[in-house]
Parts: C-alpha cells; structure tokens; sequence
C-alpha cells in the first residue's frame, strides 16, 4: 500500500512564498507530480519529476515561478512556490507513477493541501 501525505499549505498574500513538501511511503516509485484543483475548476497538472531527476516538467502557467525538487533518502517530494498569484488558490494534491507507462496516468494520489493566495 503506498501512501502519499501532502503538508505545507496555508494562505499566503500575493507574491509570497510556499514549500509543500510530500511524503511517500511503501514503494518506490518513477515519477511524482503535482496536480492542483481551483474552485469551480477541473485538476491541472502542475509539475513532475523522476526519481532520478532527469526529467522535470512543468505546466506553463507555473514556469519560472514554482521548483520541483525530490530527496530520494526521505522519499519526500517538494513543490517550492515563489511569487504566488491568486489564481494559485486551489488544493494541491501530489500522486506518484509506480513504472513508467507511455501516458499521464499516475497510480496514487495524496489527500490534497490547500493553497490560498489572498490579493
């Protein structure tokens, strides 16, 4: 049973800064990513990154702004977030992808954090 534990939100002013971090336990995993649900709004992708962290990825509205980071020894994945905007608000979920499958399906999925950026 892998489990995912998501911390580090909370309301945060515009331009401000937040690390979520999160944590993975029961099996190694390929790849994690980031995923964010606004309100009235569908789940995005935010980021991704492989264990070996050879590859990155990041959904264009969060470039330049948001760093994917993960420490292996921890099994901790963390989404540092820098010049928040409101439209940031959302619940931020974090999910890993046991093996590498040619598609965006990820297998487990955390309970989410929320992330308020007040104006």
């Amino acid at each position: 049973q892998v489990q995912l534990v998501e911390s580090g939100g909370g309301l945060v002013q515009a331009g401000g800064s937040l690390k979520l971090s999160c944590a993975t336990s029961g099996r190694s995993w390929y790849k994690m990513g980031w995923f964010r649900q606004g309100p009235g709004k569908e789940r995005s992708f935010v980021a991704a990154i492989t264990w070996g962290g050879n590859s990155i990825t990041y959904a264009q509205s969060v470039k330049g702004r948001f760093t994917i980071s993960r420490d292996n020894a921890r099994n901790t994945v963390f989404l540092q977030m820098n010049s928040l905007k409101p439209e940031d608000t959302a619940v931020y979920y974090c999910a890993s992808k046991l093996v590498f499958r040619p598609n965006d399906d990820y297998d487990y999925w955390g309970q989410g954090t929320q992330v308020t950026v007040s104006s």
